[in-house]
């Protein structure tokens, strides 16, 4: 356990140091009890009795030290070294010379950020800067919790069904979390959490904010409702649950592409089809497949407004219903048939984009669609179109804004560590997990949760979400934007003695295996080594 004392032992590992020469210890509170301790991970500053814990849970009371909970998280490649055990510290079995960096990056253990504790109150180093090697390059790893009140969850649903309107207000449990955006293809979108939601509210929406966005994070389920929309119940690589229905497909394309794309298939076994959409119904006579494939005109009329030939826009209101409509009877969309070109005998297929819902019809003497059975090559290309859906999902994506006061755990001239991300000098991760850092000013990253460790996610109950990052460079590089050199320590020195402010107790290492296993080892990322 990661002993977090007020004054943190500074000045650090390099006593010399005249960045560094700050009082040992912090005077203690003089109107706090004798058997307490101030954790200072945070700015709530809790005041903690022995054998109690602080108000996040994750910092506690142990005979008058204040400890850490939570483990420090490895990533390893290969056979874990402890299999399913939380590993405890120091670890006996590491026997590699700690001045042998090829030895300790050839283990393929990677520090992350979870678990790591924060730079707070922001004037000390990062908890873990790491050397090691990869490749024979010489690297550092600053290793890091960031406390992010500027931080939200971008979430992608895959179905066609209508969630609400965009803008629409997301609640959870009574208080509003975030709202409904703009849809993108075969999906909807909502954007949850931000620094309105979890400060600038009352209390209670901060505090239900920042338990949604930790949850989801965390790959848990969480239930939301959409004002005049559905009830949706989300969880990160699951299918969502919209007004108590599991989803099960993500459209094909829309009613257009979907035309475009089955046309062929369709042809010589059906006289028209209609592929019913929200965004574009299709059909197959008039559309350009339909006539390249010399397909004749049907008379079909449809109710809506026409867009280019076989493309009708707003043939419905959005709903649950068919092709992410509100409409249960397709023959809804349907004018009446021209009668100088339709004919008797006709046949017409009409389905969603997801191939869920499809009928049979031929039209009688009076030119009126009768249902009949679909016959056995239509519902084959039918469930061609199933096949083509993949998974209903949710996918949800953490976006946060690093701010100075975390880049003053990595260097002392915080502009320089962005830079250097801009140039692509430095591989920014998130619990091992590669991010996507926005283009424009600062450090604004994005990263898909799925590809951290389940648990990667804490709070302060500020409130404000506490997540992972790791900067990893050159060792060149790091001495170049004027990071702190002086608390460089290798690979097994870490393992061995946890972060450097530990004063001697011990810290807890969980390893993992990286969640997603496309992902690229954190270490070897170009263009650092490219």
């Amino acid at each position: 356990m990661t002993t977090h004392t007020k004054g943190d032992g500074l000045p650090g590992p390099d006593d010399a140091s005249p960045n560094w020469g700050l009082e040992r210890a912090t005077p203690r509170n003089e109107q706090m009890a004798g058997n307490k301790v101030e954790c200072n991970a945070c700015p709530v500053l809790c005041q903690i009795s022995d054998g109690r814990v602080g108000a996040c849970d994750r910092y506690a009371n142990r005979n008058g030290v204040l400890v850490r909970l939570d483990p420090v998280v490895l990533l390893h490649q290969g056979t874990t070294p402890e299999p399913d055990t939380e590993a405890l510290t120091p670890r006996s079995d590491l026997k590699v010379d700690a001045k042998d960096q090829a030895a300790s990056a050839s283990r393929g253990v990677f520090v992350t950020g979870i678990g790591s504790s924060t730079t707070y109150p922001d004037y000390k180093p990062a908890p873990f800067i790491v050397a090691s090697q990869s490749r024979g390059v010489d690297m550092v790893t600053v290793v890091t919790e960031g406390i992010f009140s500027y931080c939200s969850l971008k979430v992608k649903i895959d179905t066609d069904r209508y969630l609400g309107p965009e803008q629409a207000s997301v609640l959870c449990k009574g208080e509003v979390v975030g709202h409904v955006t703009t849809a993108e293809y075969g999906s909807q979108m909502l954007s949850l959490g931000g620094v309105h939601h979890l400060t600038g509210g009352s209390k209670k929406e901060g505090r239900v904010t920042m338990n949604l966005m930790q949850a989801l994070g965390n790959h848990e389920a969480v239930e939301v409702s959409i004002d005049g929309g559905a009830t949706v119940v989300l969880q990160a690589g699951q299918a969502p649950i919209v007004n108590g229905v599991t989803e099960q497909r993500m459209r094909v394309g829309c009613g257009s592409a979907a035309i475009g794309i089955f046309a062929q298939q369709w042809l010589g076994l059906c006289d028209e089809v209609v592929v019913v959409d929200d965004h574009i119904t299709g059909v197959l006579s008039e559309h350009q497949a339909g006539r390249c494939l010399h397909i004749p005109p049907s008379g079909i009329r449809i109710k809506g407004r026409k867009s280019t030939p076989g493309r009708y826009f707003q043939v419905a209101n959005p709903g649950t219903g068919w092709g992410g409509t509100d409409i249960e009877d397709p023959l809804s969309i349907l004018d009446s048939w021209d009668p100088e070109v339709a004919r008797p005998g006709l046949r017409l297929l009409m389905t969603s984009t997801t191939g869920e819902h499809a009928a049979w019809y031929v039209l009688d003497e009076q030119l009126q669609p009768q249902v009949a059975d679909m016959p056995e090559a239509v519902r084959r290309v039918v469930e061609r179109i199933g096949e083509n859906c993949e998974p209903s999902l949710v996918s949800v994506l953490f976006l946060g804004g690093a701010g100075g006061s975390l880049r003053a755990g990595v260097t002392d001239n915080p502009v320089q560590l962005t830079r250097a991300i801009k140039r692509a000098l430095v591989n920014v991760t998130c619990g091992g997990a590669p991010s996507y850092v926005w283009p424009g000013g600062g450090i604004t990253l994005m990263v898909d949760v799925l590809r951290m460790p389940r648990g990667s996610f804490g709070t302060v109950p500020t409130p404000a979400i506490v997540a992972p990052i790791e900067f990893t460079m050159r060792l060149s590089d790091y001495q170049a934007l004027g990071g702190h050199m002086g608390f460089v320590r290798s690979l097994d020195d870490t393992l061995r003695h946890g972060a450097w402010h530990n004063d001697g107790a011990p810290t807890q290492l969980r390893w993992v295996a990286p969640p997603a296993s496309d992902s690229p080892w954190p270490l070897d990322t170009p263009p650092m080594l490219g």
